[in-house]
């Protein structure tokens, strides 16, 4: 398994500094990782930095409550395109989800979907798996994928619990096996990663990448 290019490199940390995402940057390099996710305001930064390396940039867009207006995160996709991001991470309005308004959730997913797909971008729908009920996660896989959308992804790291097995092998049943699903949110040992993908994960956000490198090449 190549552990390193399943890794979006992950820093969001409010406070994170420019020197910070410089490291990151740098950390991914070595590592070959398959990208780095950041805020949409270091994205610049990032792409400069890895310029002429294999790594890409992912920004995450209407993050990380996906709260913000659809046309406010397609804009920030947009921007965040042409500030050199080929994926894009956008979080779904999860209380428009539990409140059945599923068609006010794919028109959102469709305006970021296509802000990216128009621009050669990827993009992934984060779900907030941990307000979710599982009958709520597979409505919510299915809109994404009707909406078009690349991969579906559990968490934003920020809400009270991340990544389970159980919610992507759940949500990699209901998407198939055509779309991807990323695993994201308290992955922090190489287990863990392996557990994710085993369930059903073909990309991994995790901010203790390098650790979880270093077990592998150690263990």
């Amino acid at each position: 398994m190549d552990i390193a290019s399943l890794i979006d490199h992950t820093l969001l940390k409010p406070e994170a500094t420019p020197e910070q995402i410089a490291q990151l940057c740098a950390e991914a390099k070595t590592h070959g990782f398959a990208t780095v996710c950041v805020n949409p305001i270091y994205v610049k930064l990032a792409a400069r930095l890895l310029k002429g390396s294999p790594v890409k940039v992912c920004a995450v867009v209407g993050f990380p409550l996906g709260a913000t207006l659809s046309q406010v995160k397609a804009f920030e996709a947009r921007k965040a395109i042409r500030s050199g991001a080929s994926e894009i991470d956008m979080v779904i309005p999860v209380g428009a989800l539990k409140a059945g308004d599923d068609d006010l959730v794919e028109k959102d997913i469709v305006e970021v979907v296509e802000a990216c797909h128009t621009r050669g971008a990827i993009c992934k729908v984060i779900i907030e798996t941990c307000y979710l009920t599982d009958e709520e996660k597979v409505r919510a896989c299915k809109i994404a994928k009707r909406a078009g959308a690349d991969f579906v992804k559990t968490s934003t790291g920020f809400g009270p619990a991340g990544a389970t097995a159980a919610d992507v092998a759940l949500m990699r049943r209901t998407v198939g096996p055509g779309m991807g699903v990323k695993a994201a949110g308290g992955i922090r040992t190489l287990a863990t990663l392996k557990e994710m993908v085993a369930a059903g994960a073909g990309r991994v956000g995790a901010s203790a990448s390098v650790r979880i490198m270093e077990e592998a090449q150690n263990g």
